[in-house]
């Protein structure tokens, strides 16, 4: 099977963008030669996901793989998150990338706005995972072996006590009527901490769960192999 095109894979941390590059490696759609993530300078933390960057690492070094890390202001304008990711793309494409895959199941607005960005640019986005149905997929993921934590979810959505739990079958049946398994529409993110790829689970503890700007963050902490 061909390895596909030379890809960066936008990175959140958690399970979907995981779950593509296991398609990537499985089906041979891409060959991912780095992971892509936005970081929140004042924090040092995943955008969106708060994951701490130790945790980010931790996962780069076990993907074997290397991170281009966007630094982020906070706060952060679009122009000032466009801004810097015309200046990571510009350098994908110098050091031989051409395409980007991304993790993305079916938000139609969130894809249109990824392939606009990239238009012109020389980079050709993949989606691996699109269309596919999320309950299944979700099955799919835990099945495979996938294990994420829920690092950062929606009060208005989900029940605050999602926050640092594990996302496997037990919360997916806890899950409130209309929720997306995946947590596609915004309700949770999770940080991946096994998987397929992976050639052990990466140790961790939970601490702190913090209100910030309407949602509930768990800090997933990474702790060193005995």
């Amino acid at each position: 099977m061909s390895a596909g095109p030379r890809a960066a894979l936008s990175w959140s941390s958690g399970k979907d963008c995981a779950w593509a590059l296991h398609a990537c490696r499985t089906e041979g759609l891409a060959d991912v030669a780095t992971l892509l993530t936005t970081v929140n300078s004042a924090f040092d933390r995943v955008a969106m996901h708060g994951t701490r960057r130790a945790l980010l690492e931790a996962q780069a070094a076990a993907l074997g793989l290397p991170l281009t890390d966007v630094p982020l202001p906070w706060p952060c304008s679009n122009a000032d998150y466009e801004g810097a990711m015309e200046g990571a793309v510009a350098a994908l494409v110098a050091d031989g990338i051409t395409h980007v895959v991304f993790g993305d199941l079916f938000l139609e607005d969130v894809r249109a706005y990824r392939e606009a960005q990239l238009e012109g640019t020389g980079l050709t986005p993949i989606f691996p995972l699109w269309g596919r149905d999320t309950r299944k997929l979700a099955v799919e993921m835990l099945s495979g072996g996938l294990r994420a934590r829920i690092a950062t979810c929606d009060p208005s959505r989900v029940p605050e006590s999602f926050a640092g739990r594990m996302w496997d079958a037990d919360l997916l049946a806890d899950l409130p009527p209309g929720v997306d398994p995946c947590g596609e529409n915004g309700e949770f993110h999770t940080v991946v901490v096994d998987g397929p790829d992976f050639p052990a689970p990466i140790p961790h503890t939970t601490g702190e769960v913090v209100t910030r700007d309407g949602f509930v963050y768990a800090d997933v902490i990474p702790t060193a192999r005995v």
